[in-house]
């Protein structure tokens, strides 16, 4: 059976249950300052992007200024809430043990809040050394950008064309297609919502999993596709 150079996961929203928290975070401080926003529809319309880039975003959007320096109260309410109350998503533990390609997480998030999220809910083992931030990368560039994608299979020596990411956004799917690898999109947390599997289909998924016990089997059927294609 073919086997693929690398399997990527996202962080937030794909291994642990963290897309939801953060969203209730930045829809409070985007709402006090002015752009009135639930968590829903922050998800829905922004999940996968930093805080700064949705600042920016709604900057645009709404044309109500934003202080800069909600990004570092961002930060701290973030981390807060995560170290209380993150958890893994049903199922991960078992489906990233299953994987007996390199795995590596390529994430939006800082690689300090990556970590200390992997290591609550015993996930760190499975990919320390191979956890790849956007913010951390020599170009800072995050996703949608293809960078954090492509330094991570540089890093550990993987052919694109045979990397495989499993991404719960749209914008992280943008990311990995603009980096030639294939994509399994993911439905499974806290954060989804009635059309998102349609959504990451639409950005690029190959197909969409909701739960982590398909993840194998999918894998397998993709890479033997590919193989007779």
């Amino acid at each position: 059976m073919p086997q693929p150079d690398l399997v990527i996961f996202d962080c937030d929203g794909v291994l642990v249950d963290s897309e939801i928290i953060a969203a209730r975070v930045d829809a409070e401080l985007l709402t006090s300052a002015g752009f009135e926003i639930s968590a829903e529809e922050l998800a829905e319309t922004y999940a996968g992007l930093t805080f700064k880039d949705i600042m920016l975003r709604v900057e645009e959007k709404s044309r109500i200024p934003l202080q800069a320096s909600l990004i570092d109260r961002e930060e701290e309410l973030v981390d807060r809430k995560l170290r209380a109350d993150v958890r893994i998503i049903d199922g991960a533990r078992e489906a990233v043990a299953a994987v007996t390609a390199p795995r590596a997480v390529c994430s939006n998030s800082r690689t300090e809040r990556v970590e200390f999220m992997l290591e609550k809910v015993r996930l760190l083992p499975f990919f320390a050394g191979r956890i790849f931030s956007g913010l951390d990368i020599p170009s800072k560039k995050t996703k949608p950008a293809p960078d954090v994608f492509l330094y991570a299979a540089e890093k550990l020596g993987a052919n694109p064309k045979n990397t495989f990411v499993i991404e719960d956004s749209v914008h992280g799917i943008a990311g990995a297609r603009a980096a030639g690898m294939r994509v399994i999109g993911f439905t499974g947390a806290g954060h989804s919502y009635p059309g998102h599997a349609d959504a990451l289909t639409e950005a690029g998924a190959e197909t969409v999993i909701r739960r982590w016990a398909e993840l194998n089997g999918t894998i397998a059927a993709l890479s033997e596709w590919s193989e007779d294609a």
